[in-house]
């Protein structure tokens, strides 16, 4: 492969550059770098998801051949190590501005290793530091941990019963975020006269983005300069990452320096900062010697922010002519052992409308604390599980009336002499023609002749199927109240 000469301008397609040197072995990630006198580190991690820390003794690991450090949550502590700042909250326009219903936003504490308390399978107990990879390892078995298993709840359904296991002081009854928007007496009224009306209970699940390459950092330390160097694969950029590695380690920001080369993958779970970026410079500083921290993908799973896990009760209230009335529900956000993010929830609550011209709706976001790995955005940050929610809405109104869900859309898509559209949550379309979107979708997939087909697969012994989505995103706009809308239908058969 040769890499391309090709000139382009405005109006060309830009030609990749950088595939020849990443397929020829010229890249260089996380597991490339090698510094002079470098050391290893291995995390011991809780089995358990939620338990008390009564003890962590790490003697006999200490003794082990070429172990260099041991270190807890009590070493971080008397170090004056800080939490991170993650700062979960909500988000400027565009993204709607919910209202605050019974309690502020809270974040929740989250110090790099825990000093008392074990809130999900996976938090790092402890941190070994070795000459070796393996000399780490075999010492991380020795290290011994006193738990007291506590009980655990992993729903955010679940966390939210008087009877729950109360998982932060900070948080009572595990409720950190608990907002609104939209008309609430407004929608009540119009349910009231709809012909019909159709209700949805459902969760997304997780996931996680098991990106090509797991996590995996080199710090190092320059006792002359007081100077510390992360390398890193963030997806969030250099420029964070080093604000916030320099607020756990209580230095000025200009003490810090964050390198990231190339990464392999990301899907949003590189792009909030994680403890091991803070303890891995921590510990560089203690032995001053560079230290390295190669993630395994079991480690990954354990570990990486995960995304998605929403619980949604909804309703669609129609006339009898199939015309979207109006729109309610309650969006139920599982943020994990630590409040890391409310962006998805937020995000989400303002498009449950997608791009139906729908009067009047109101909506109650809510995110509880529970004893799982903590949630933050991934690959579109909550919209994708709000567009499912009234999509699925709108099928089982097309059931229910005995429409074709593509002629039930097309009564109540937002036409596009509407623009630009301030939906009933609050947040304004500048552009967008969804009715011609969806009509060459429809003829791209030839929907009209899918029964066709159909009697066809069935011929043949086989089943097949055929689904219809809108979906909208938005993205930065230029004042207060705008959105440029991202958006198109999706119409895909399977057999």
């Amino acid at each position: 492969m040769r890499a391309s000469t090709n000139a382009t301008g405005i109006g060309q397609p830009v030609r990749r550059k950088e595939d020849f040197r990443l397929l020829t072995g010229g890249g260089r990630f996380g597991d490339d770098i090698v510094l002079p006198r470098m050391t290893h580190a291995v995390f011991v991690r809780s089995p358990h998801a939620h338990a008390r820390l009564r003890a962590v003794d790490g003697a006999a690991a200490r003794r082990a051949p070429g172990v260099l450090a041991v270190l807890t949550g009590a070493d971080a502590r008397a170090d004056r190590l800080g939490p991170i700042p993650h700062n979960p909250g909500l988000a400027n326009p565009p993204d709607v501005r919910p209202r605050i219903c019974a309690i502020a936003p809270i974040a929740t504490p989250h110090f790099p290793l825990p000093v008392d308390t074990v809130r999900y399978v996976g938090e790092p107990v402890a941190m070994v530091v070795a000459e070796t990879i393996a000399a780490a390892e075999d010492a991380a078995e020795l290290v011994e941990i006193d738990y007291q298993p506590l009980p655990a709840v992993v729903h955010a359904v679940d966390a939210l019963e008087p009877q729950a296991p109360q998982l932060w002081a900070e948080a009572p009854g595990n409720l950190c975020i608990d907002v609104e928007l939209g008309d609430e007496a407004a929608t009540a009224a119009a349910f009231a006269c709809a012909a019909h009306v159709v209700r949805l209970d459902t969760r997304a699940q997780r996931v996680t983005g098991v990106p090509m390459e797991p996590r995996t950092n080199v710090a190092d330390y320059d006792p002359a300069t007081g100077g510390y160097t992360l390398y890193t694969g963030s997806g969030r950029g250099v420029a964070k990452v080093r604000l916030d590695l320099a607020e756990v380690l209580g230095v000025a920001a200009d003490r810090v320096r964050v390198v990231c080369h190339d990464m392999g993958g990301n899907f949003g779970t590189r792009n909030l900062f994680y403890p091991e970026y803070a303890l891995l410079a921590w510990a560089a500083r203690r032995l001053e010697r560079p230290v390295k921290w190669t993630c395994r993908r079991t480690e990954s799973f354990l570990s990486d922010y995960q995304g998605r896990d929403l619980t949604v009760t909804a309703e669609l209230a129609l006339d009898a002519e199939g015309r979207f009335l109006a729109l309610r529900g309650v969006n139920l956000a599982n943020l994990g052992g630590h409040a890391v993010a409310f962006g998805p929830l937020q995000k989400g609550l303002g498009l449950m409308s997608n791009v139906y011209r729908i009067p009047v709706a109101y909506f109650r976001g809510r995110g509880a604390v529970t004893n799982t790995v903590s949630t933050t955005p991934y690959r579109s940050a909550g919209r994708p599980e709000a567009i499912f929610v009234i999509e699925r809405l709108v099928d089982l109104a097309a059931d229910a009336l005995a429409l074709d869900p593509a002629e039930l859309r097309r009564r109540n898509l937002i036409p596009a002499a509407a623009q630009p559209y301030a939906n009933p949550l609050g947040i304004t379309y500048d552009s967008g023609d969804y009715p011609a979107a969806m009509e060459k979708v429809l003829a791209l997939a030839d929907w009209h002749g899918f029964p066709a087909r159909r009697a066809e697969a069935r011929r043949r012994g086989k089943y097949r199927g055929i689904g219809l989505a809108n979906y909208i995103e938005i993205t930065s706009g230029a004042h207060a109240n705008a959105a440029r809308s991202r958006s198109g239908p999706r119409a895909r058969s399977s057999w």
